[in-house]
């Protein structure tokens, strides 16, 4: 392969890795349980923080329609993505997101990143894992304080929680 033949598929690879983290969002947002199914490896790992919710594609799945089963409306809106390929068929990838969710009778408002690790499988780029860590989550009436409150994640039912990101990445 020649150099301008390595760069241009590098260019296509980058951009398909980019498309799929925004098919990932619209398939979560629309309930489109098989084109994740399509998106993932049979080794996909989905976590959130640093627990492990589902291993294996079948399980992220359940833990996926199990999680969605608890929301009504979601917009996932992608800030940006950034690739770094480690070598021709695997890449990591490190998406920023705003979420807007419909739970519990209330209307939450936050912040994400996830880290993202992809593998090529038969000429296919798919997921191989998913972090989502948490910058803020909440209601839309605690957005006023929700990035600098020493608990800025706040699910509906459960007691206000320390963010996975810090604040700065001075914060300990």
């Amino acid at each position: 392969m020649s150099d301008i033949e390595r760069r241009l598929r590098a260019l296509e690879d980058r951009a398909a890795l980019q498309d799929m983290a925004i098919r990932y969002f619209v398939a979560i947002d629309d309930d489109d349980y098989a084109a994740l199914e399509d998106m993932f490896s049979s080794e996909m790992v989905f976590r959130v923080g640093t627990s492990a919710a589902g291993v294996g594609r079948a399980d992220v799945l359940d833990y996926l329609r199990e999680a969605r089963g608890n929301m009504g409306v979601t917009i996932h809106t992608p800030d940006y993505i950034l690739v770094d390929f480690e070598g021709e068929d695997t890449a990591t990838g490190l998406v920023g997101a705003h979420l807007e969710i419909a739970m519990a009778g209330q209307s939450l408002y936050g912040a994400v990143r996830y880290r993202d690790r992809y593998v090529r499988i038969d000429g296919k780029w798919r997921f191989v894992e998913k972090q989502m860590l948490a910058f803020h989550v909440g209601p839309w009436a605690d957005v006023h304080d929700s990035l600098t409150a020493e608990r800025r994640v706040r699910w509906p039912g459960l007691d206000p929680q320390v963010a996975d990101l810090p604040a700065r990445s001075t914060d300990q």
